[in-house]
């Protein structure tokens, strides 16, 4: 048979571009294989079996422990037409297959960052046997995205209890996390509820979690776990929890062998630790450290998740942490990772605080690892009790740092408490406000990772902590924030929400939220969470409730709204996208090198209360400040809608002063301070009154001289515009005549427009404005 080699070259490339093809679409499916965590909250909220074990999703389990195998996908793809499980490779002995999960279909994907990144393509559930490494494969075929395979590697072993751990991990061949350890309210939370410490409901439902191995369902695979030694011992929970003293004490009489799996351990957190403990640090062994090293927040949850009295995981789920973009990780963004991911941000206490307590570092994570994971548990909590110096602070729960902080202007922190760890990463990454400003204009690097402007996205710390903004060497009031409130963020943000409150779960505690929806009828309402305001603010119902007229308009409204006009006012004198000063308000802003000094520094104001968030909760009296002095700076009028700061001062003392007011009469004459300012008078002495007007006399005018000037009656007709529209001035002495124009037409430019007519010879007038469109 002949064959053109044409056809040949052509069915070649072909199929080239149809393995391109097929690979593109596998890659985009993006599959991944993995444990999923069950939590005490998924059993209730799914009604799983009353016997189903919980699980961290970790990487090594006891023997009999099962791990429930979860393939998925990227979020959006269609047409899955098959998931099959494998097992590859399993230890010789081992009689474990693969059976469906118990897990139902409506459960989701567990961490709340991955929601918006993958789908669940299938799932599957092992039960390892014996001791050694199981390999699982998931081949998963669409109809529309070609089809990958995806593996998963569990390493089955038995538990060895803290004694052995201690064994290396007390500063002599390993890191000393063994001792620190003793110190945590975990190491003795099993001695103390068996001793009655607790109170009366301590009970066996507690041991799931306070022990090391309590599985029931797999006592028959000698996991040598808590409950499987229980057997073997025929210990019985105690019927008297009271504690009298050590003689009588439960935890003193159990035997040794129970002792030592007690309490919350390393093998809860890590999984079982015969294969490392076998090992004997032997780091070239395949999979080492042959147990769980992970900031994933299942670990965790496996038990913190259990509404409603253990639920600091409940709360994190509902919080922004846990959803921290995945964006600035990856490749290349070392620096934005010491703060956007968990591991980024523990490498770098590690890094940049090395003078740790005596007994060794940590070295789990290497210092440019920049794989993403959400700020959880294990980011602010190490979980050995092992932490970063503390300014001498207690630090009951075993926070990361309580070191100073020092801010990009150099400030230094040291009255924060607790919130110190919170403004670890809650200040401006970009350096001193001044030198953001003036080596943006250069064209130089504001921060160690480039030159953008502003100060990024977090400046909460900045802010109540009144500083880092530029003051223009005014010195700018500072609410007591700082120093009144527990341990700052902290003390308002991780308030204590009562179960009975609708806001539970919600805001508050670990969820770091302050605000929450409430659905009544199909209506949503959000709510502030205020509780802890009232203890000092007493009686407000939302946090824009009214302090002090900052803004300077006459009237005491919400502290946000106050601020909010302040920065609409900032907005107007500020260039459009386009670098045009348009005078209309915006929300953002797209700063440009070729700016003014002076409408960078306001710009840099601008984005420091923007990005705060607060709208000037955290911080009003010094958001209000810079904001009106940026105003100023740019206008020479600090309060909307006022006269020049400086025309005030001259002849009232103050800008602040209700006498200077634009339509306030201080000499009493009709005339108001705005008109008199227009035309150079002195507001505080009175004209003579005449018909239809008022005489003031001997009045300087240009080039010295003098002159008689005669101010009649008029009204002043004010209203607001709209960018592009066209308005005219109408007026009428009797409504049944017909309307005429009494201005030219006036083009609106999105501000207030105050028109002035003649009436001295009018017995009366009525005035309307029309426009087009």
């Amino acid at each position: 048979m002949f064959i053109n080699p044409r056809t040949t070259r052509l069915l070649a490339v072909g199929y080239a571009a149809l393995a391109a093809t097929l690979a593109a679409q596998a890659a985009s499916l993006n599959g991944r294989l993995i444990a999923r965590p069950v939590t005490p909250g998924n059993a209730e909220t799914y009604s799983l079996p009353a016997n189903l074990e919980y699980s961290g999703g970790l990487t090594n389990v006891g023997v009999g422990t099962p791990v429930f195998l979860e393939a998925d996908v990227s979020l959006g793809i269609t047409g899955i037409t098959n998931v099959a499980f494998t097992i590859t490779s399993k230890p010789i002995g081992s009689a474990a297959v693969i059976a469906p999960s118990p897990l139902p279909t409506n459960m989701g994907i567990y961490e709340p960052a991955d929601q918006s990144v993958y789908e669940v393509a299938g799932r599957a559930l092992l039960r390892p046997d014996v001791t050694g490494q199981y390999t699982v494969s998931a081949a998963i075929q669409t109809m529309t995205n070609g089809s990958t395979n995806v593996t998963f590697n569990v390493i089955a072993a038995t538990y060895m209890g803290a004694f052995v751990c201690e064994l290396c991990h007390s500063g002599g061949i390993a890191e000393s996390e063994y001792p620190y350890w003793t110190n945590t309210l975990h190491s003795m939370i099993f001695t103390e509820g068996i001793d009655g410490q607790l109170g009366a409901n301590y009970s066996v439902s507690c041991l799931k979690c306070h022990t090391v191995g309590y599985d029931t369902n797999a006592s028959s695979y000698a996991d040598n776990g808590f409950y499987a030694t229980q057997l073997a011992d025929s210990w019985t929970f105690p019927t008297n929890l009271a504690f009298t003293n050590l003689a009588i004490s439960n935890f003193a009489n159990m035997p040794p062998s129970l002792q030592n799996l007690g309490n919350i351990q390393c093998e809860n957190c890590h999984g079982p630790g015969s294969a490392h403990a076998y090992a004997f640090g032997n780091t070239n062994l395949p999979g080492w450290p042959l147990l769980t090293v992970t900031v994933s927040s299942g670990d965790c949850n496996q038990c913190h998740d259990d509404p409603t009295h253990h639920v600091y995981g409940t709360e994190w789920y509902a919080s922004s942490h846990a959803v921290t973009t995945t964006i600035p990780t990856g490749s290349g963004r070392d620096q934005c990772v010491m703060c956007h991911t968990s591991i980024g941000f523990i490498t770098r206490l590690e890094n940049t605080q090395s003078n740790l307590v005596a007994g060794g570092t940590i070295t789990n994570f290497p210092a440019t690892n920049t794989i993403y994971a959400a700020i959880g548990c294990q980011t602010c909590h190490e979980p050995h009790g092992n932490t970063f110096p503390t300014n001498n602070a207690p630090n009951t729960h075993i926070l990361r740092t309580l070191a100073s902080v020092t801010l990009g202007d150099g400030t230094v922190v040291t009255n924060a408490g607790e919130a110190e760890l919170c403004m670890e990463c809650h200040h401006s990454r970009n350096g001193g406000a001044s030198n953001n400003v003036v080596n943006y204009q250069l064209g130089l690097a504001t921060w160690a990772g480039g030159s953008s402007f502003g100060p990024h996205d977090g400046p909460q710390g900045d802010l109540v902590e009144g500083a880092n903004a530029i003051t223009y060497g005014l010195a700018i009031p500072s609410s007591a924030h700082r120093l009144t409130v527990s341990n700052v963020c902290v003390g308002c943000h991780m308030q204590a929400v009562a179960t009975t409150d609708p806001g539970f779960l919600k805001v508050g505690a670990h969820t770091f939220e302050l605000k929450y929806n409430v659905t009544n009828s199909g209506v949503v309402t959000e709510v502030d969470q205020v509780a802890v305001c009232n203890q000092c603010h007493g009686g407000i119902t939302n946090f824009n409730f009214p302090v002090e007229d900052y803004a300077n308009t006459g009237t005491i409204q919400g502290v946000q709204t106050e601020v909010q006009t302040l920065l609409n006012q900032l907005s107007t004198l500020l260039p459009n996208s386009s670098g045009v000063v348009d005078g209309t308000v915006k929300t953002s802003l797209s700063t440009k090198t070729n700016w003014t000094q002076a409408q960078l520094q306001a710009a840099y104001n601008f984005q420091y209360v923007v990005s705060d968030g607060s709208l000037g909760v955290h911080n009003a009296p010094y958001a209000t400040g810079i904001l009106k002095a940026s105003i100023a700076n740019l206008s020479g009028v600090s309060v909307p809608g006022g006269l020049p700061d400086a025309w005030e001062n001259l002849w009232f003392g103050s800008i602040t002063n209700a006498a200077g007011a634009p339509n306030a009469d201080p000499a009493g004459d009709g005339i108001p301070n705005w008109l008199k300012y227009s035309l150079g008078l002195n507001p505080l002495v009175k004209g003579s009154l005449a018909t239809n007007g008022v005489i003031f006399g001997d009045v300087s005018v240009l080039g010295g001289a003098t002159n008689t000037v005669q101010i009649y009656t008029a009204a002043e007709v004010a209203f607001n515009t709209q960018a592009g529209t066209n308005y005219w001035v109408q007026g009428v002495s009797s409504l049944s005549g017909g309307w005429q124009n009494v201005s030219p037409m006036l083009t609106g430019n999105g501000l207030p427009y105050s028109y002035l007519t003649p009436t001295r010879n009018d017995v009366q007038q009525y005035f309307r404005v029309v426009h087009n469109p």
